[in-house]
């Protein structure tokens, strides 16, 4: 599918991020979309920037992707609104959490796993049959770097993410024969990108129902200081002399500095993804981060999980 012109995409996590930069890059192509978000505000400005540039149908629809009845509602409001078929399907959303499965809380590791897995499960799910109407299709699944190495460095747990990661990377792979088997007329891409500038970091606090940093109470700001101490290292005296409104602004600022200071933006990271799409790649790394963390993983598996193994660049969520 090297022309999207006329034809239309289905984005989940479309309010931010990556999913924005989808959405306004694919209707600048003439292409129509839908997007889903658990934010109708953010969700808004989307719709707004991609008016702005096309006068395709752009429809928007709360959704939250771990959620199968959410899901299942997703679609009907689609094919209201967009007709029997699409022919581009982003499972996009996602978000950071649940980093520890001993010593971690249990409902944020899964609600961790659930957008991350079963959004994507769930997304090709309720949207395979209109794929299947169309002429020609393509499933878009957003893994992540730490879907082969499953790790944020020796001192972070990182469980749940990776996890679902590791999911999202083996289905998409073991859908490349079951659709050219059963729906040749589709196919399938698997997305590992780096460090990608987005607010993934600042919104997942706010749906696993985290504190906002600044507004953190004495009680959570003692136990932001003992987890990062734990896991801090030669910075361990840093963070115990910060007074609390200093760790307040530290965890804010972290944030925006992964927002703001990565090595790949949202815009960029959408040309590499739909240059993929376009010319039928399997699996699409995103951002020289990511590509030479994999070249480093492949060339000695044995050892990515030993203390001494550090990467080449700062890697997390995307």
């Amino acid at each position: 599918m090297n022309d999207f012109s006329g034809r239309t995409a289905v984005i989940t996590g479309g309010g931010t991020g990556m999913g924005r930069a989808l959405a306004v890059a694919l209707v600048k192509e003439h292409c129509h979309v839908a997007i889903c978000d658990v934010s109708e505000d953010a969700m808004a400005e989307t719709q707004a920037l991609c008016q702005a540039v096309s006068d395709v149908r752009v429809t928007t629809h709360l959704c939250d992707v771990s959620s199968e009845e959410d899901i299942n509602r997703f679609q009907q409001e689609v094919e209201a609104a967009h007709g029997e078929a699409i022919h581009l399907l982003f499972n996009n959303a996602g978000i950071g959490g649940g980093g520890g499965f001993v010593a971690g809380d249990r409902g944020e590791w899964e609600k961790t796993f659930a957008v991350c897995w079963y959004g994507v499960y769930y997304g090709c799910r309720v949207f395979l049959p209109m794929l299947m109407k169309s002429d020609s299709g393509h499933i878009i699944n957003t893994s992540s770097v730490n879907g082969f190495w499953a790790s944020l460095g020796p001192n972070v747990p990182h469980t749940a993410y990776a996890a679902a990661k590791f999911a999202v990377k083996g289905f998409s792979e073991a859908l490349i024969n079951d659709l050219r088997l059963n729906a040749p007329h589709i196919n399938v891409s698997v997305v590992m990108p780096g460090h990608i500038g987005t607010s993934i970091a600042i919104n997942s606090g706010k749906i696993l129902g985290h504190t906002a940093p600044l507004e953190m109470s004495e009680t959570e700001v003692r136990e932001i200081r003992e987890r990062l101490m734990s896991q801090a290292g030669e910075m361990t005296e840093v963070l115990m002399n910060l007074s609390d409104d200093q760790l307040r602004e530290f965890m804010h600022n972290r944030g925006i500095e992964f927002r703001d200071n990565a090595p790949t933006t949202a815009d960029e990271a959408v040309d590499i993804i739909l240059t993929g799409v376009k010319t039928n790649q399997w699996r699409i790394l995103v951002g020289e981060d990511a590509v030479r963390l994999e070249a480093r993983v492949r060339a000695n598996p044995f050892d990515v999980y030993d203390l001494d193994f550090t990467a080449l660049t700062t890697i997390a969520a995307s």
